[in-house]
């Protein structure tokens, strides 16, 4: 089962070490499956408890997965090994479309900003005790919300989308339970859910969002505990959840009210489709907005709204590590939103221009592309590491998307912010010659 690795040692860390050694060395390799449990204890001479906590311990590591009677196996990815570093450096003379950053030009200038909330600060400066989400924050927070007709509830604040949703996941959920993902999505999410510990579940997605089917499979055949599904500018496709989809995938999600929804609306504010929310259905949800996008990346904020129980989970949780997010960051965030510094319907404008662009130039050349909305567009290949490579060739670094799939198959992700109007057709030459021909199928 295993070759020549002998997994060794007597307590369950020592185990552990001995199977995240072997894993770092290439001798456990990727999908490799792991002894039974009471067989390991009987080779060790221990108990078979110290085993399963050892087992334990790796599964909350992202080191192994286990999946009922069949056992546990080495994760196709380790956890140790991030998404992230599956990239393609831009050398001098390369133009970089593959980092999926805002266009800066695009971002608001913070300097008044911060001196408004600074000045505040000097007549009566934050202590501890305070409330963690700072009062006019919350207020112009849930008043978005309510534009877009989000189901009333409590405000909450993190420190970006991605801090909101691992400490969602951990108020709900255990180690081995089931997460549906969206397949492609978010590579960083892709990451978070087994380091967690928990088990990712691939849902497929077309241009209108997660498949229902796909969801239904995933709760009923899979045993998804909880399901994230971004509503608008999702990453790296640019799906956006349609009306007609929101109602199916509500439809699915009332059937299963047990389940926890989790919405990342991480495209607010610089997308031009409407949010057509799709909590309501289950006991516990969150729809989460992060400003990174049309504020800047570096202010790390994100506001979230859900069910009582969920929010009150999260900031109690909160309270015991960071204790809450910088109230001069809320502050600042608040002053932005209060003064309008960032017109969406401008900011959708530009991105659409040169994202629709490049997708109707590729669609000219015979070239399947998917952006229906934010910053990015997704285009299968034939051989994906043969379009980076023949892209890099051709002066263009993309990202290449195993840092965004599981089951789906090969392709590339371009981000537009960083285009001009005029690099569209160059960009849509290159990457046509770079694809090859790619058999006709849905990209989830």
């Amino acid at each position: 089962m295993l070759g020549e690795y002998r997994i060794e040692g007597r307590r369950a860390s020592d185990i552990a070490t001995s199977v995240e050694r072997g894993v770092g060395a290439g001798a456990l390799q990727p999908g490799q499956l792991l002894p039974p449990m009471r067989e390991l204890a009987a080779t060790l001479g221990v108990n078979p408890n110290t085993v399963a906590a050892a087992y334990r311990t790796l599964r909350e590591r992202g080191v192994i997965e286990t999946d009922g009677r069949r056992g546990s196996r080495v994760r196709p990815r380790p956890a140790t090994t991030a998404r992230g570093s599956i990239r393609v450096e831009a050398p001098a003379g390369v133009r970089d479309v593959s980092n999926g950053s805002p266009d800066p030009v695009l971002l608001p200038p913070l300097g008044e900003a911060f001196a408004e909330v600074a000045r505040r600060y000097a007549e009566r400066p934050g202590m501890y005790g305070e409330a963690p989400v700072d009062e006019e924050f919350g207020r112009l927070a849930r008043a978005a919300f309510d534009a877009d007709g989000v189901p009333d509830g409590p405000v909450g604040v993190t420190s970006g989308s991605l801090d909101a949703v691992e400490r969602v996941l951990a108020v709900h959920l255990r180690p081995g339970d089931a997460v549906a993902v969206e397949d492609p999505g978010w590579g960083s999410l892709l990451d978070l859910v087994p380091a967690l510990g928990l088990r990712p579940v691939p849902i497929a997605v077309d241009d209108e969002g997660p498949l229902p089917e796909e969801v239904e499979r995933a709760v009923r055949k899979d045993g998804a505990r909880a399901v994230i599904i971004t509503d608008r500018a999702q990453n790296p496709t640019g799906a956006c959840v349609s009306e007609a989809r929101a109602r199916e995938l509500r439809r699915v999600l009332a059937g299963h009210p047990g389940v926890l929804l989790v919405e990342d609306d991480h495209g607010h504010g610089i997308v031009a489709q409407p949010l057509h929310p799709l909590a309501g259905g289950t006991r516990h949800w969150v729809l989460i907005r992060s400003v990174a996008k049309a504020y800047g990346p570096d202010l790390r904020i994100a506001a979230f709204t859900g069910d009582a129980e969920t929010v009150d989970r999260v900031l109690g949780r909160q309270r015991l590590g960071p204790g809450w997010v910088s109230r001069l960051l809320q502050g600042t965030v608040a002053h932005l939103w209060a003064t309008e510094a960032v017109d969406p319907a401008v900011v959708a404008r530009s991105y659409g221009k040169r994202r629709d662009g490049l997708v109707r130039a590729l669609a000219r050349r015979g070239v399947e592309a998917h952006g229906r909305s934010g910053m990015n567009v997704w285009v299968p290949v034939a051989d994906e590491t043969g379009a980076v490579t023949g892209l890099l060739a051709s002066g263009w670094a993309v990202a290449p998307g195993a840092r965004f799939r599981m089951d789906t198959g090969p392709a590339v992700r371009l981000t537009v912010s960083g285009l001009a109007v005029a690099d569209v057709e160059p960009l849509a030459d290159a990457v046509a010659r770079a694809a090859g021909p790619v058999v006709a199928r849905s990209y989830g």
